[in-house]
């Protein structure tokens, strides 16, 4: 398990003082890629090789949104690895340790030049840490938007400040993007997120929404390719 503290500054909340989910999604991540500073054998193996990890799917539960200036500690471990995929939980508690996130997410092992599927060995494989899975629902990875009246809306550039180190559109942004256009008088609890196709600077990410009556789905077409799809709901659906 790797561990990291945060506190919510000015700029992490938004207009009622609360953590925005946008830079909830940048503290997880965080401490995902940090992770791998405690894992010095798949490290080096992912240096040398040319490899990254791309986040495929992630489930992400609200227990408890954080207000300004609390003291929060994100931890993540994996519970499961093969030479293909790696699954993680990644939560964010508060100061008296009680959970204000849950999340799993599933990786996929790539090439870092093509971004396609790359096998790790089964000896660097066997190095990494496995912890005890968190308790929590753990819902199916394929997300099934259903038919109905579809609203789309206007295309967003993507821009330089968008692109992380592995030279694509930062897994946070496609958050921001989606809640642009969520309708804010839709309560949830649960965020599906499934990853088809990275956005790279220059693309066009072409929101659509379809809500229907226990959910509201978002997915942003980067040029006319389904990039990423989105379900905001509550738990239990």
């Amino acid at each position: 398990m790797y561990s990291l503290d945060f506190k919510v500054c000015p700029s992490d909340c938004d207009e009622g003082r609360k953590l925005r989910l946008y830079r909830v999604m940048q503290m997880m991540q965080d401490c995902s890629e940090l992770w791998f500073e405690s894992e010095e054998v798949y490290k080096r193996f992912y240096d040398e090789n040319g490899r990254a990890q791309l986040l495929a799917y992630r489930q992400l539960d609200i227990v408890r949104v954080p207000e300004y200036g609390e003291n929060l500690r994100v931890s993540t471990s994996v519970f499961d690895v093969n030479p293909l995929f790696g699954y993680r939980n990644t939560n964010i508690f508060d100061s008296e340790g009680n959970p204000c996130y849950l999340s799993w997410a599933m990786g996929a092992f790539v090439e870092r030049a093509t971004g396609k599927l790359s096998k790790v060995p089964d000896e660097i494989t066997r190095t990494v840490t496995i912890d005890e899975k968190t308790p929590m629902e753990y819902t199916e990875r394929r997300i099934v938007v259903p038919k109905g009246d579809v609203v789309p809306f206007p295309p967003y550039k993507v821009r330089l400040d968008d692109i992380d180190y592995n030279h694509h559109m930062n897994n946070a942004h496609y958050m921001r993007l989606a809640l642009e256009v969520a309708p804010v008088d839709f309560p949830f609890d649960r965020v599906r997120m499934e990853y088809k196709v990275p956005a790279k600077k220059g693309d066009v990410i072409t929101p659509k929404l379809l809500r229907t009556e226990d959910s509201v789905y978002v997915t942003l077409y980067v040029w006319e390719h389904v990039g990423v799809i989105m379900q905001f709901c509550k738990r239990g659906h």
